[in-house]
């Protein structure tokens, strides 16, 4: 078996395996929806090497030409689709359109051109490069915005696809691609575009997996840190970012208030209305938490009727003004839900305190509020005084 022969059959296992992987991740994640435009760029682009090796074996050339041709086209044209999907952008479809369109044309008009001439190489290589350079401006817009370092690896291996296609056509008039299809395929010029060919799109395959699994496991640890009824997160998912915050808060030595909010008598809005009601309550006050309190705020429901705020860079007055805030909009959100009121306690972070006996002493100073008669925020602050609690 000579090299290019080999190089094809590579090609062809290796485009195969890729698209076997993307369809088990595709499966295993229904949610990651993008990942079947890579199922198809790899199925359908692993066309390409079979046809070529049907293009040496047999004296049918013809259909294999085309179907090399084709098959590699859609693949490149599907490549930006999968990867703007993926990006969260808008998909590309007027420009994949044109770019097949552009594909066919130019196919057509020079089928029977004069190969090894430049202007021929150079127009059987420019839809790919275009498609290739337009998986790269994705990938690169993505890196910009997202400052993804697999995004970027990315962008700079499409571009190194998209400088493949540019050189190609000097290597075929330098070292000649054969007077007709067979001879390019028992050429070195061949062997080149193969092998070359196939290292890049096994590294451009390998970026896009591991962008895959990266964004398949990023949502994975999201729904397990999230709360399922209320969309914020849940205390596993406070947890992780409340121990960040401590740390940045004693390194830059900054205040920090841990704030934890008790809805009142919320059992009464269950046997009164009904779970369902009372699950729109929660939903409502955690978007009420997310509205009124700081952007940088960490905010988690903690289990039932409880929810707890961490706010950074924040004394214990600014964070009662912020509770306050919240307490005094909760008539707001009432609209057809039954009317609420909260108690809620305030705990700034000191020398000795850990996130659980931060989290404790908030919890005491709610407790404290409850027992005071509730609907107020505990403990009040200086120069604020206990009247000014006591309004709205």
């Amino acid at each position: 078996m000579d090299s290019a022969l080999y190089a094809l059959i590579v090609n062809a296992v290796v485009a195969g395996l890729f698209a076997v992987t993307f369809a088990i991740i595709r499966l295993s994640y229904p949610g990651q929806r993008h990942v079947t435009w890579f199922v198809l760029t790899f199925l359908i682009g692993g066309l390409a090497p079979i046809s070529e090796l049907g293009v040496r074996l047999t004296p049918f050339t013809t259909p294999f030409m085309l179907s090399s041709y084709g098959s590699f086209l859609c693949s490149i044209a599907l490549l930006p689709l999968g990867l703007a999907a993926m990006a969260g952008r808008r998909r590309p479809w007027r420009w994949a359109a044109l770019l097949v369109l552009f594909g066919i044309v130019v196919r057509a008009a020079i089928w029977n051109g004069p190969r090894n001439e430049l202007w021929y190489e150079f127009a059987y290589q420019a839809p790919f490069a275009i498609g290739s350079g337009l998986a790269t401006a994705l990938a690169v817009d993505a890196a910009r915005r997202r400052r993804g370092g697999l995004w970027l690896a990315l962008g700079i291996a499409t571009g190194l696809m998209t400088l493949h296609f540019l050189i190609k056509p000097l290597f075929a008039v330098l070292f000649g691609s054969g007077a007709s299809a067979k001879e390019y395929a028992a050429s070195s010029y061949a062997l080149f575009s193969q092998s070359i060919g196939g290292m890049l799109i096994v590294s451009v395959g390998l970026l896009m997996l591991l962008l895959v699994v990266q964004t398949a496991l990023g949502r994975s640890i999201a729904e397990a840190e999230t709360d399922p009824l209320t969309g914020i997160a849940n205390r596993r998912g406070f947890d992780r970012r409340a121990q960040a915050m401590i740390a940045d808060a004693r390194s830059d030595d900054q205040p920090l208030v841990a704030i934890l909010f008790d809805l009142d008598h919320f059992k009464r809005v269950n046997d009164n209305y009904g779970h369902a009601t009372g699950d729109a309550v929660l939903r409502a006050f955690a978007r009420l938490l997310v509205d009124r309190l700081p952007r940088s705020a960490a905010i988690a429901r903690l289990g039932g009727e409880e929810f707890v705020a961490l706010l950074d860079r924040t004394t214990l007055r600014g964070a009662w003004l912020g509770a306050q805030s919240v307490r005094a909009t909760l008539p707001e959100i009432a609209g057809h839900l039954p009317a609420i009121t909260i108690s809620a306690g305030l705990a700034e972070l000191s020398a000795d305190d850990d996130l659980d006996r931060l989290l404790e002493r908030a919890d005491r100073a709610a407790y404290d509020a409850k027992r005071a008669g509730r609907n107020r925020i505990l403990p009040v602050p200086d120069p604020v005084s206990a009247l000014t609690d006591r309004a709205g």
